[in-house]
């Protein structure tokens, strides 16, 4: 009998289930919202929002625990500086710890949400999106300084002609 077994198995072997919500985990902290079923968003979310209290502790020990829980291995020779600041821009425990931690350092736990959504079309599956409840808005783009009023050029009455079809 399974009494006070609360672990969700998902149909996989421990090391398999413990890679697939490591990977799960890193998708949502560099793109900051995964689509998934709704048993690996439930399964998923103690370990985002574990990640995120190693995240706002931000010392060296904990960075090591959460990059070797999400089994991330930065160390790897990169030939050129482009390629090392491509590497540092999509570094998990860099984003992790540097934007996500810091936006929850007010909020005691409750760091992600799980919205439902329709089921899939071939197994019919619950989806649902695994999501940070509260991050900074992306920055956005400088309004282009318009031109003098006078300085406009008329708008053209034409009509552009249509491409043909063959």
């Amino acid at each position: 009998m399974r009494h006070l077994k609360r672990t969700a198995k998902l149909g996989r072997t421990g090391e398999h289930r413990n890679a697939m919500l490591a990977n799960l985990v890193s998708s949502l902290i560099l793109h900051k919202r995964v689509t998934t079923t709704l048993a690996k968003a439930k399964a998923a979310r103690p370990v985002a929002e574990k990640m995120v209290t190693l995240g706002k502790t931000g010392s060296i020990h904990a960075r090591r625990l959460a990059a070797a829980r999400l089994k991330y291995n930065p160390r790897r020779a990169l030939p050129s500086k482009a390629l090392r600041a491509k590497a540092r821009k999509n570094d998990i425990v860099h984003i992790l710890f540097d934007e996500i931690a810091p936006a929850f350092k007010n909020r005691n736990g409750g760091y992600t949400r799980i919205v439902k959504l329709n089921r899939r079309q071939g197994d019919a599956a619950e989806r649902a999106i695994l999501e940070w409840v509260e991050l900074p808005a992306a920055p956005a783009e400088p309004a282009k300084p318009e031109a003098a009023v006078g300085t406009q050029a008329p708008a053209s009455t034409e009509t552009p002609a249509a491409p043909e079809q063959r």
